[in-house]
C-alpha cells in the first residue's frame, strides 16, 4: 500500500468520512468532486472502503463497522478496477474482526460494480499491536 504524505492522509480520512456519511446513491456533488482530486489508485481504495464498511453495516445488524485495513494481514492485490485483500480486518464496536473481500469498481472508481466479502473471527486484543490495529 502507498504511504501518503500527512496532508493526503489528512484529506484521505476526512474524505472516508465523508463518503461513510452519504450512501453511494446519495452521493453529492461536492463528495464527488473530492473523489475525483484523489489519484485513481487511492480513490479505488476509499471507495472500496466506504462500500465495505457500509454493506457489513447494513446486511448484519450485529455490526457497526467503522474502519476497515485492507493490508491487516497480508497485502492486497491491486488491479486497474480492482482489490482483492485476503487478509483485512475491520473494527466494530470497539472490537477487530478478520476479513477477506474483493471490490470491483467502473474504470473512474466511482460505482462499486461488485462487492464479496467474507466475515472471520474475531482478534483477540492482545494480538492488535502485531496487525497495528488500535481502539
Amino acid at each position: 500500500m502507498m504511504l501518503l504524505p500527512p496532508m493526503n492522509k489528512l484529506f484521505s480520512a476526512v474524505l472516508a468520512w465523508m463518503i461513510l456519511a452519504w450512501p453511494a446513491s446519495a452521493m453529492d456533488s461536492a463528495l464527488r468532486a473530492g473523489l475525483l482530486k484523489l489519484d485513481p489508485q487511492t480513490r479505488l481504495e476509499q471507495r472500496c472502503d466506504a462500500e465495505i464498511l457500509d454493506r457489513i453495516t447494513r446486511d448484519d445488524h450485529k455490526y457497526k463497522a467503522d474502519r476497515v485495513v485492507a493490508y491487516a494481514f497480508a497485502t492486497p492485490a491491486m488491479g486497474a478496477d480492482a482489490i482483492k485483500s485476503p487478509g483485512a480486518a475491520f473494527r466494530s464496536k470497539g472490537q477487530w474482526y478478520r476479513l477477506k473481500f474483493k471490490c470491483e469498481t467502473a474504470p473512474d472508481h466511482m460505482e462499486v460494480l461488485q462487492l464479496r466479502y467474507r466475515i472471520g473471527d474475531e482478534i483477540p486484543e492482545s494480538d492488535w499491536p502485531k496487525y497495528n490495529l488500535y481502539n
